[in-house]
């Protein structure tokens, strides 16, 4: 039977990212999935909430900080 791999918790690792003239602050990673939980806000001023994005969505540059081997 197969592990199941627990999620990393990044946030204290500050990583943000800008899509869509939004901003996303990873908050943590679930390997198992290969997804992302982030906070997205608006101009850095109005936080929309807590969302999942796919890893295969975001951009490279943060990909490589993010290592999910």
């Amino acid at each position: 039977m197969a592990k199941k791999k627990k999620t990393i918790d990044m946030s204290d690792q500050n990583i943000t990212f800008t899509m869509q003239e939004q901003s996303f602050k990873v908050i943590r990673f679930n390997p198992s999935n290969m997804t992302l939980d982030v906070m997205i806000s608006n101009d850095g001023v109005m936080k929309k909430g807590l969302n999942t994005i796919p890893f295969a969505h975001i951009p490279k540059e943060i990909k490589k900080l993010i290592k999910p081997n």
